[in-house]
Order: C-alpha cells, then structure tokens, then sequence
C-alpha cells in the first residue's frame, strides 16, 4: 500500500509538471514577426490578392486574423518603424524624418520581452533610431520649406533580370531569411525559454537606380520572369489620374519632385506595377521561408506569428510612386496574426495602425503596457479567449508625415469612411477630405461640399495632436539642423551640396539658391 501510495504521489507530481509547463507553454507563446518595407496592405485581401499570388499571406489569412484597414502612422521608412517599435505617436516621439526617430537607448517592445525572460533575436532591416539614411535624404527634408524644387527622384523604371530559374533577387533580404530560418531550427527550437524573433525584409521597396550614381533614391522595380508569373497580368490596372493643374498643391510638389510629371505610357504604367506585383510575391516567399522553419521543428503551434509593414507604395496611384503620401496606396499597410489562442479565417474591419503592436506584443507575453503609449492592443478582437483585456480601441486612427517630398507636415485621421487631411497650421495649406468607401480612388476632394464634416474631423485632429504646434516645431528643427549642419561644412558647403542629387536648377543657378537659403534660415519661425 505504502509503495502504490507512493506511486500515486509520484504520478501526481508528474502531472502537475506537466500540466504546469503546458501552462507556461500557453502564457508565454513564441512571437515570431515579419516586416517588409512599402508592402501595399490592400494585396492581403480581396479583391487585391487576386493581383499576385501570395501563398504565404494566404495561409496567414487562412489559419489567422485579417486586419482590412491597417494604417501607418507614417508613410516613410524610419518614422514608421519608430512609431512601432515604441508604441508612441511620431510626434510624441519627435520622429520627424529618415535621419530623426528614436535614440539608440530606446527602449522597445523587443527588449521589454528580454526581461521577461524571452530569447531574442533581431534581423534584417531595423531602421528606427536616428543617423542613418543619407546627407542627401536628410538634407532634402530639412530643405522642403525653401521656395524653390531642390531635386527629382530617378524616373520610376521596370527592369527585369535573370530567367525562370532566377529567384533569389533581392540577396540581402535572403540572406536574413537565411538566417532567421537557422536561428529557429538551432537556436529558438533547442530553447528552453520562449523566444522572439523579428526580421525585417528591404522588398518590395524599389531598388536604387544605379545609373543615377550612388546618392539616387529608388526608383527601379527589379524582378525576374519566374516571379512576374505570379502576376496575373490581365488583372493590373492603370490607375486614373487628376490633370496636373487639379491636383492639391502638396500632391503636386510631390508628383514633381517623384519625377512622375511627365509623360508616361500606359505600357510604361503597367510595367511598373506589375513588377512591384512581382516584387511583393518574392517578398511572401521569404515569409514562407520562416514558416516552413517553424513548422518544420514543430513551433506553430505555440507561436504567434505576425506579417505587417512599414507603409505601401503608390506604384503609380496619383501619378506617384513611392510612399510619403496619405493616398491608400502608400498608407495602407498589411497586418495579419495566427497563433494559439487566436481566431481563424477572421476579417477585421476595426481601424488599426503600427502603434497599436507594441501593447499588442506585450498583450501575448503577459507584460503589462506601461508609459505614454499611443496604440492599443488588438488582442481582443482576434482572442478566442474571454481572458483578454477589455479596452475599447479607439474609432480613428492617425498618421502624419514630416519628410521630404512633401512641402508641408501632413495629418490624416482615418474615422469610419472618412479620410481627412490636414497640413502645415491648418490654415496656409487647404485640407482635403475623402469618401474612401464610395471614391476608392480618392480623386474626389469633398471638402468644401462637407463643411460640417470637415470641422468636426478638424476638431477631432487637434483633440489628439495640436497639429499646428507640431508644424512650427518641425519647421523649427528643419532650419536649425540645416544650419548646423551647413556650417560644419565650413568652405566646403558649396561644394557639398552642389554635388548633391538636387533639380538641375540648383547647378544651374546655385548662387541664387543660396541666397534662397538663407533667406529662409534668417526668416522668423
């Protein structure tokens, strides 16, 4: 009896072992997060998917969540990915363009879950704190209020390489994939500890055009004819275009300084799109590469995995590509989580935005969010689980750009099927005010027909963020910087910036441009 007695204890013991590892197991799940760069979010979703076959995103929408109105809270590289990593607003924290996000020291999502006990790994493009990018690109940001064009992008160009075995285009972005698929199969697999794991990808961001010479943006859509067949091809629009002489003034400055306000064939259009098309489905190959990794040592199961991006790409939408626009093209963004305890095949049509993943992340971990953030978790629309936090998630979500291509800070808040757009002080620039559900394309400014609309919006804007104080700042900043930056180059100045990419007037004329600079540096703020 003692023996049997003594079994039974011991049986019990083991029980609760193991009942209390499944516990921790189902507490503390894997985190697995994959971010492309100027991914357009309306391809995770009808009827946009059935542009470019997409596997991956499909078994994500499948298996997972479908957020359909996804937003950045910038349009542009280093802000965007600022805004994510810490949950905060860019003005909150002062991310005002590709050179200026958050300080190295920052504190992120990321390492909240290092002292939680998880095992981390970061991969790939990161781009969130301040210094990088080039002088050109910081120099055309601070520059943006000077009364003259100061340069062009390169012309946006299709280019296709290789053959149908050709697939690995985009090297960098592979061999991080690469990476990451190892880090999971020998690292995350042989952990003891839950772990994390995020991987930023460069596609389907354009190339840089190399014939433009090392300080060119990117302007080139590279991709080879095994990925242009996942492009249906009879599917890619042309998108409609306003007159040059319609459009807001901000869209024009940004159409001019694009390079897109010449001539372009629908051909030439086409061509374009379609090898971002292509571009996008190399880009979901990588993810799949990390989920066949995951499945492959048994991890899906207890892993919650996430597909977003920093912002999308216009893809010639308003005779623009790029991003730096509030257009759907360029603001819009994927977001899709399957994991344990989450919801399969749902679509979500709550108004969402990056911010909203850092509570979000944390949610899933078990930490609790502290500190001035901007977002909200997503977690109880996507639970199955009644044990989720029963915070409200606001109606509206915010975006605001302060870079270059763009003559003016610009605010969108997104509020039911309502897209408002305010720039600068709200009273130099006119806003703009769109219907998305019923002007897709948003070729209809509807705000002088809507007054009681657009004032309600307007004052719902400055309820959250006192836009016109944000715009003297960022105005205030640009010309400091610039300032400093122009007498660190002491006698060499000239010289500098003559040879950076500016509009041919600038070579043409520079002594009247500095003059126009420093008109605008002794100009009261």
């Amino acid at each position: 009896l003692f023996e049997q007695f003594i079994e039974l204890c011991l049986l019990n013991v083991n029980a609760w072992c193991l009942y209390s590892r499944a516990l921790l197991h189902q507490q503390s799940p894997n985190i697995v997060m994959v971010m492309s760069d100027a991914f357009d979010g309306r391809l995770s979703f009808d009827p946009g998917s059935k542009v470019v076959r997409l596997p991956y995103i499909n078994y994500l929408r499948e298996l997972g969540s479908t957020f359909l109105n996804t937003y950045t809270n910038s349009p542009i590289c280093c802000p965007s990915r600022a805004a994510m990593w810490s949950g905060q607003f860019v003005h909150l924290s002062q991310s005002w363009n590709n050179y200026k996000c958050l300080d190295a020291n920052s504190t992120t999502w990321m390492d909240l879950l290092e002292r939680k006990g998880y095992r981390t790994k970061m991969l790939g493009k990161l781009d969130y704190t301040s210094g990088s990018h080039s002088v050109s690109n910081r120099v055309e940001a601070w520059t943006r209020d000077v009364r003259f064009l100061l340069r062009q992008e390169g012309r946006p160009v299709s280019q296709l390489v290789g053959n149908m075995s050709t697939r690995r285009i985009m090297e960098k972005d592979w061999k991080n994939t690469d990476k990451a698929a190892q880090w999971i199969r020998q690292t995350a697999a042989m952990s003891k500890k839950p772990f994390a794991l995020y991987l930023g990808l460069n596609l389907p961001h354009p190339y840089r055009t190399e014939s433009l010479g090392p300080t060119a943006g990117g302007s080139t859509f590279r991709s080879s004819p095994y990925w242009l067949t996942k492009v249906s091809s009879e599917l890619v629009s042309v998108p409609k275009w306003l007159p040059m002489a319609a459009m807001h003034p901000v869209d024009y400055y940004s159409t001019f300084t694009k390079n897109c306000s010449s001539d372009f064939t629908e051909e030439e259009i086409k061509s374009v799109r379609t090898f971002y098309y292509a571009m996008c489905a190399e880009a979901d190959a990588m993810l799949g590469q990390v989920i066949s990794a995951l499945r492959e040592k048994g991890l899906l199961d207890n892993t919650v995995l996430i597909f977003t991006a920093d912002h999308g790409e216009l893809a010639m939408e308003h005779r623009q590509f790029y991003k730096m626009s509030m257009f759907e093209g360029s603001s819009r963004v994927p977001l899709l989580i399957m994991g344990p305890g989450l919801k399969s095949g749902l679509q979500v049509h709550q108004l969402v935005s990056l911010v909203d993943l850092h509570p979000t992340v944390l949610e899933i971990a078990g930490i609790s969010a502290v500190g001035n953030l901007s977002g909200h978790s997503v977690l109880p629309l996507i639970s199955t689980s009644r044990n989720v936090s029963k915070n409200e998630h606001p109606e509206w979500v915010l975006s605001e750009y302060h870079g270059c291509n763009a003559n003016a800070s610009t605010y969108m808040l997104r509020v039911g099927h309502w897209k408002y757009i305010a720039y600068a002080d709200g009273i130099s620039v006119p806003p703009q005010l769109f219907n998305v559900t019923v002007d897709k394309d948003e070729l209809h400014n509807v705000v002088l027909r809507f007054p009681d609309v657009q004032a309600q919006l307007d004052k719902l804007l400055r309820s959250i963020v006192d836009y016109p104080k944000v715009s003297s700042a960022v105005h205030l900043y640009n010309k400091n910087e610039f300032a400093a930056w122009r007498d660190s180059l002491g006698r060499n100045y000239s010289e500098v910036i003559a040879n950076l990419r500016w509009h041919m007037d600038w070579q043409k004329d520079i002594l009247a441009n500095e003059k126009a600079i420093d008109t605008w540096l002794h100009h009261s703020s």
